[in-house]
């Protein structure tokens, strides 16, 4: 269905952006410190299951763009392509957010687990994330692309719930891990802005 060097490469760039601290990781940090681990854990099963909801989205969605024409399928990569790079700018050329945890009351698990599923979903920077940065690893050539794109976000949502769960049970450590090395903000936004414009290129290179 896919081949092992753009399994492999997702994979790494999924696990690259997993590395820098972004929204997901500060609401796991945050319900974890209000809630316990077990907060924190349901709050990144949440994450992770509104991704599988924009994973699914994105595969019905684009596939039926393919079905009805291959070039408007090429158009929403190059779109997508596009869109990934003006994400990479604007990352690089982004100050450093402060680093300090929203403050917020205490939740149950349960509800950590609901409340960051609506969140997830209901951002719409999410969808156009998925829209755009899964098309750039789906081949048409390599067979039915529904399969391929729902293999990529599963993928992906499972390295998250993982990675999530990891940030959980550990978030005393990463806390003072983050504050003694004050590089990490600085930097972050310019290592996430050179994945997403080196996506973006892959597209533009390729295609020629």
């Amino acid at each position: 269905m896919f081949d092992l060097t753009t399994l492999s490469t997702f994979v790494v760039i999924v696990i690259g952006l997993f590395l820098v601290p972004g929204p997901a990781v500060l609401l796991v940090v945050t319900r974890t410190a209000q809630g316990g681990r077990k907060a924190g854990v349901m709050a990144g099963l949440g994450i992770a299951t509104g991704d599988l909801i924009h994973t699914l989205c994105a595969a019905v969605g684009l596939s039926a763009i393919l079905m009805t024409s291959a070039v408007a399928f090429n158009f929403v990569k190059f779109a997508g392509a596009a869109y990934l790079i003006y994400l990479g700018i604007r990352a690089i050329l982004e100050k450093p957010a402060d680093p300090e945890m929203p403050k917020v009351a205490p939740v149950s698990a349960f509800r950590s687990y609901g409340q960051a599923i609506m969140v997830e979903i209901l951002n719409p920077k999410t969808a156009l994330f998925f829209l755009a940065f899964l098309p750039q690893f789906v081949n048409p050539e390599l067979g039915p692309t529904i399969p391929q794109f729902l293999a990529f976000g599963l993928i992906f949502v499972l390295l998250s719930a993982v990675y999530t769960t990891l940030i959980a049970m550990s978030v005393g450590v990463l806390g003072r891990l983050i504050k003694r090395i004050s590089w990490i903000g600085r930097w972050s936004g310019k290592f996430v802005g050179a994945i997403y414009i080196g996506l973006g290129l892959k597209v533009a290179f390729q295609s020629r």
